[in-house]
Formats: structure tokens, C-alpha cells, sequence
């Protein structure tokens, strides 16, 4: 329920803007099926919502009558427990613009722009986010850990796009340790 009551200060105080911040252009020729499935937070700016969390991870599935689903889970390292918000997203223009509003509470919405994604891969390998402003970023990966070069890339791309990456926290997913060795190709 924190998780929750966070993720709505964050709308309320962005004033549920869901446009991306201001010289920012989110991917085109998105395919949303491709991005579906679970995702694992590599790296993040700090936020009052997500403090304290690890392990975190993003599960995205199509909504019975359009949209995403977007249920976003952590472990509470003071509470011992895992926190949990689900909600709900929807492209803000064409579906091959990966722009999207979400909400985690009723009529208010936030911006999701997806900054960068690995194309090579029948699933997309990874992804960065800016929500509606640069205060906002996230680096996902379907797997725990992104491979080194790959993140640098990622934060020096973020970095010129005027994001403060020395603020990145890397984020821990060592409960996720068995999953990343079954993913693991060989």
C-alpha cells in the first residue's frame, strides 16, 4: 500500500503530465507485443516510491479492452515484505510511438516514453524510461544484470540527453539470483 500511495504522489506532483521531457523523442516503430513479459530494474534515479526497494521488477501484459497492465513489485528492505502497485497504461498517440500514459490510481496519469530498446532480439533485451520529466529514468533488462557495455552505453546516451546519472542507483536483484541462471543462454 506505500508502494501505492508513493507512486500516486509522484503523479500528483508531476502534474500528470504525460508528455516527455522537453527534447526527448521516444522510440518509433515500437511493437508492443515484443515488450510485453517481465522486465528487471537495472538502474534507477532515486524516488521517494521506490526507496528502500530491491529486486524490482515490471510485468507488462495486455488489458482485457485495450492498454497495458503494469504491475510493478520490490522488496521493502525495512518492511521485509514484497510491495506491490498495479495499474494501467495507454499509448498517448500511434502504438508504433513508444508513449504511453499510466496510472496507478484512478483518473491520474503519468508519462512513460521509452528513450531506447534492443532491436536485434525477437524480445526487446532492454529498455530505458523517462517518465515526464528528466527527474525521471529507468533502465530495465529481461534478465537481473545487462551486460556492462551495454549499461554504459545506456547511461553515457542518458547523460547527453541532460539526465543526471550520477544520481543512478543500481539497483540489487540478487533474489532473483535463480532466475538469472536459468535465463542464462548457453
Amino acid at each position: 500500500m506505500k508502494f501505492l500511495s508513493f507512486i500516486l504522489l509522484l503523479l500528483l506532483a508531476s502534474g500528470c503530465s504525460v508528455a516527455p521531457p522537453e527534447g526527448v523523442a521516444p522510440v518509433t516503430g515500437f511493437q508492443l507485443p515484443r515488450y510485453l513479459g517481465t522486465w528487471y530494474e537495472v538502474a534507477r534515479l532515486d524516488h521517494r516510491f521506490e526507496r528502500g526497494l530491491e529486486a524490482v521488477t515490471a510485468e507488462y501484459a495486455m488489458r482485457d479492452g485495450g492498454g497495458v497492465t503494469v504491475t510493478n513489485r520490490g522488496w521493502n528492505t525495512a518492511d521485509g515484505e514484497w510491495d506491490e502497485a498495479r495499474g494501467k497504461a495507454f499509448f498517448t498517440g500511434t502504438p508504433d510511438t513508444a508513449s504511453l500514459k499510466v496510472s496507478f490510481f484512478g483518473p491520474f496519469y503519468g508519462g512513460y516514453h521509452v528513450l531506447a530498446l534492443d532491436e536485434s532480439a525477437a524480445d526487446y533485451r532492454y529498455s530505458m524510461i523517462s517518465g515526464p520529466d528528466r527527474g525521471y529514468l529507468w533502465i530495465l533488462s529481461r534478465t537481473p544484470e545487462l551486460d556492462p557495455d551495454t549499461l554504459e552505453a545506456l547511461v553515457e546516451q542518458a547523460r547527453g540527453l541532460g539526465f543526471s546519472v550520477d544520481g543512478l542507483i543500481f539497483v540489487d536483484q540478487s533474489r532473483h539470483s535463480d532466475v538469472a541462471s536459468a535465463s542464462v543462454a548457453p
